[in-house]
């Protein structure tokens, strides 16, 4: 076999897919009609908007793609997926047509000469916002095209060079040229597969503790090592509105590029050697350059090591700088932090990060700008004077924000926010950005008072605010919220004092719609976009809101679906589809909070359990799963306990409600709900059956941490073996059908996962169904694929819960 398409197969040959006359092949299989019709439905367009919202750009996209467009040659090489044919990843979506629409007079405007069979991506506008730069997809690259926005005419600037295979590939300048990150001109052909190999595969440690995450796609030999460095392989190019091209800087294995506000200075980060079979390539070795726009080199300003040694912990980080970025409030100043911790979560001091400042021209010493209680989480810039320094410690979900002033570090910060992140109920919400000279997202303030927008929890379910926040008496005052019976939130802010903004709309059977705001003036709002309903047959099935209590008083919640026209007096009890994912949390008051809004438009993503409510079932969607440990208690020391009294209280309700037929009640979820399946399977008889896709199901193979579980298998065996399905496959008496995309890049949900806890299940007698989709990632993409999920899922139901014996 040739040694590259062994590479491209590795996966499947790993697990037995491939030349193994044990499976089962079978064809595509498609799901009733009114399932499929739901799933092809027309995509709704993307929206978004120019500086100052006059400009709307409607980006619209074909459906899913191909089982043969997920087929093609796929290198999966340190943690990435690149289609070797383009220099670029292997699974990016794209669109296929861009429309402009003038906000106030409505008037839109379909750009011409875009390509033929466009695969578009990474639209930008230029600063002065007379050009639209984006990149096509074609047979055998990505080019650069851009729209002249004075004639709405798309031209192709440059032929198939652009390399997209990591970061980000475009840039405006600010004199309207375009730099790209273009595929080395000079790297030559892609290296050829060995003959046979040169020698043993060796990995050595020296005794320090290298914890690390179940990461997949990693480098596994040389050959690898030089395909990953011939993919990345790129020559920052100059490219004129006319076509002409000029080489920005010395090539290399480009990680990402950086321009400053003013267009004077580039960072650019390039990896080094030596690379890791341990970790993907965001922690390889790199080294950050200052560059001047025209690639002259100024600097080096970090040389970052390799990245496989650190603390294990979700607040644990690496030692030297790190989040190296302009500050958007400066024409070209750099800033970072670097933790004083050691990057150890556990390490006991006042002050775990430090935050420094460099100007231009970058000769001079770094300069303090803050230090940090908690870990460094970014700077909300607004001016010298001003400027919100955010921090945040997973462990106890702690966040805060506080006020700083840069042009005095010396003057004492100002908390203005400290709270837990589960906490719906208080959050006050994000800040609104405007763009300032440089184009740079500053915040929206008028002296001490920052603009919020906020998703605004509340026992009645979201309801979405705008607000002032006073920064000094913290006083927060709403301007604008949703109101009932619909769910909208604030799009974009058009003025200063945020009194002219624009809305999304929706509501349970109104599909979202772009609206034009005015408090000030308390004009009738304007629709400004009329997106049709996708799903005309399910207009008239009811949603509901629906709270409930845990055997132990805790408030549950779940949405609520039933068919149009059902009524639980003169038609029966429903067969039942509960669908749910778990959370952990560290206070059981915010683990009572009622999350989501009964009023947001019915939309079905491809992994929904909706289709199934034209099928006759009652579906209990978003079905509240917390594991709460309050103070020092972990969440997944009480995970069965609290999981299966979770599952008993939604049960208890849909029953009382007067829909559910307790002995009808299936229960499914995907990848962390897929692994709550199997559990609540292992461990009680209340459900007639189990569907669980892309899960992980033995948490010894995830041995260093999964989801928010912080300790190692070695420091808690028994919360390892406890949570793991696998342990208790002999305990299963529930139909459960697994499934699982045989590509699956996802941390922790290897394919073999799902290959042995079959194993296991069949060892023991129980009722399963293995199957695997080829070329699908963690989630499934391809409609062949997609449509026969559907299929089997549906085909489960009918069988082993609405006709159960």
């Amino acid at each position: 076999m040739n040694r590259v398409l062994r590479k491209l197969t590795l996966g499947l040959a790993l697990f037995g897919f491939i030349w193994n006359p044990s499976l089962a092949q079978t064809t595509y299989q498609t799901p009733p009609q009114s399932i499929s019709d739901l799933f092809n439905a027309q995509p709704t367009p993307s929206v978004s908007f120019n500086k100052d919202g006059s400009m709307m750009m409607i980006l619209e996209r074909a459906g899913a793609p191909s089982i043969e467009d997920l087929a093609q040659p796929e290198l999966r090489i340190a943690g990435i997926r690149i289609n070797p044919a383009i220099s670029g990843q292997s699974r990016a979506g794209s669109f296929n047509n861009l429309k402009l629409k003038k906000t106030r007079s409505g008037e839109e405007i379909q750009i011409k000469g875009l390509p033929s069979n466009p695969k578009m991506s990474g639209f930008s506008l230029s600063q002065d916002e007379k050009y639209l730069a984006f990149t096509n997809t074609e047979a055998t690259g990505i080019s650069l095209w851009v729209v002249d926005l004075a004639t709405y005419e798309a031209k192709k600037l440059t032929d198939p060079i652009v390399n997209q295979v990591f970061g980000n590939a475009v840039a405006w300048m600010p004199d309207n040229s375009i730099l790209i990150k273009a595929a080395n001109p000079s790297r030559g052909s892609m290296p050829k597969a060995p003959a046979a190999p040169v020698g043993p595969i060796v990995q050595e440690t020296s005794g320090n503790a290298a914890p690390s995450r179940t990461y997949q796609d990693l480098l596994t030999n040389p050959y690898d090592e030089a395909l990953f460095a011939y993919f990345m392989d790129s020559q920052l190019m100059n490219i004129k509105l006319d076509g002409s091209k000029s080489p920005v800087g010395k090539p290399g294995i480009i990680k990402s590029m950086d321009l400053s506000p003013d267009g004077t200075y580039l960072l650019v980060e390039i990896i080094q050697k030596p690379f890791s079979y341990l970790v993907p390539a965001d922690r390889f070795p790199y080294h950050v350059e200052i560059w001047k726009s025209n690639g002259e080199k100024v600097k080096t300003l970090a040389e970052i090591p390799l990245d496989e040694v650190r603390p294990t912990g979700f607040d644990a980080t690496v030692k030297g700088p790190r989040n190296i970025s302009w500050r958007a409030d400066k024409p070209a100043t750099l800033y970072w932090a670097e933790a004083l911790d050691g990057g150890d979560p556990k390490a006991k001091v006042t002050e775990r990060d430090i935050v420094y400042t460099l100007n231009a021209p970058f000769s001079g010493e770094k300069q303090k700008l803050a230090a940090t209680s908690l870990r460094f989480g970014g700077i909300n810039w607004s001016d010298d004077s001003f400027a919100i320094l955010n921090e945040r410690w997973f462990a106890s979900r702690t966040e805060k924000r506080l006020v700083i002033n840069p042009s005095n570090p010396a003057q004492a910060p100002r908390v203005i926010i400290e709270r837990s992140s589960d906490d719906i109920y208080t959050d006050p919400g994000d800040p609104v950005f405007t763009e300032n000279e440089f184009g740079r997202n500053v915040l929206l303030r008028k002296g001490e008072l920052i603009f919020m927008t906020s998703e605004g929890g509340s026992p009645e379910g979201s309801m979405p605010f705008l607000s002032t926040f006073n920064t000094t008496t913290k006083e927060q005052k709403i301007l604008w919220r949703s109101q009932a019976p619909y769910y909208e939130r604030v799009a974009k802010v058009m003025n200063a004092d945020a009194t002219e903004f624009i809305t999304l709309k929706e509501s349970t059977d109104i599909q979202p719609n772009y609206w034009l705001i005015n408090t000030k003036k308390r004009i009738v709002p304007m629709q400004l976009t009329a997106f049709v309903h996708p799903y005309e047959s399910i207009k008239g099935i009811k949603k509901e809101l629906v709270t409930y209590k845990r055997k132990d008083g805790l408030s549950l919640s779940a949405i609520v679906y039933t068919p149009e026209g059902y009524d639980p007096a003169k038609d029966g009890r429903l067969p039942v589809l509960m669908w749910a994912y778990p959370r952990e949390y560290k206070s059981a008051a915010d683990a009572a909070q009622v999350r989501g809004s009964k009023y947001t438009f019915t939309r079905l993503s491809w992994g929904s359990p909706i289709y199934w409510v034209t099928r006759g079932y009652a579906i209990m969607d978003q079905t509240e799963m917390p594991i709460v440990g309050e103070g020092d208690q972990e969440p997944n020391d009480f995970f069965i306990e609290q999981l299966v009294a979770n599952a008993e209280a939604a049960i208890d309700h849909i029953v009382e409600m007067g829909i559910g037929d307790r002995n009808r009640i299936a229960v499914g979820g995907h990848s962390y709900g897929a692994f709550m399946t199997a559990n609540l399977l292992s461990h009680t008889n209340i459900f007639a059956a189990g569907i669980a896709r892309s899960g992980a199901y033995n948490r010894t193979l995830t041995p260093f941490g999964f989801q928010y579980e912080q300790r190692t298998y070695w420091e808690s065996p028994d919360v390892y073996f406890n949570m793991s399905p696998f342990s208790f496959a002999h305990q299963v008496k529930t139909p459960i059908l697994l499934i699982h995309g045989e590509a699956d890049n996802n941390s922790g949900t290897f394919p073999i996962q799902s290959e042995r806890y079959y194993n296991a299940l069949k060892g023991h007698g129980a009722t399963t169904r293995l199957v695997f989709l080829p070329h699908e990632s963690h989630g499934y993409a391809a409609k062949e694929s997609v449509l026969h999920t559907l299929w089997e899922m549906d085909t489960w139901l009918e069988k082993y819960v609405k006709n159960r014996k």
